[in-house]
């Protein structure tokens, strides 16, 4: 069983910058081949920050428009989630996400999914 830990959350000014960390405690019977962030904000549903599926593609949400880059995360590496010039808008419970990548004896792709508890991320105007 694996359980994601995040940190680095806070309160920043409008304009300023975060960087959130993940670490993983337990052990993958495979290795974690998905890792990534969600965010939620109150009154909504949690959206896709960053997703990377490891020696393929790295996916960010629209509203991050080259603000925020994913990182680490090679290994025992922790992986990061570095922010910048944060607007009022990116307040919410930031999530880490890691996923395995198991296949049926069909050759059928399975997901299975753990995620942290989370890190509030505070953003004042």
């Amino acid at each position: 069983q694996v359980q994601p830990v995040e940190s680095g959350g806070g309160l920043v000014q409008s304009g300023g910058s975060l960087r959130l960390s993940c670490v993983a405690s337990g052990t993958s019977a495979i290795p974690i081949r998905i890792k990534g962030w969600y965010r939620q904000a109150p009154d909504k549903e949690r959206e896709l920050v960053a997703s990377w599926i490891i020696g393929e593609r790295i996916d960010y949400g629209d509203f991050v428009k080259g603000r925020f880059t994913i990182s680490g995360g090679l290994g025992e590496e922790p992986l990061y989630l570095e922010m910048n010039n944060l607007e009022p808008e990116d307040t919410g419970v930031y999530v880490c996400h890691l996923g395995e990548i198991w296949y049926t004896e069909g050759n059928e792709k399975k997901f299975v999914d753990y995620w942290g508890q989370g890190t509030q991320v505070t953003v004042s105007s």
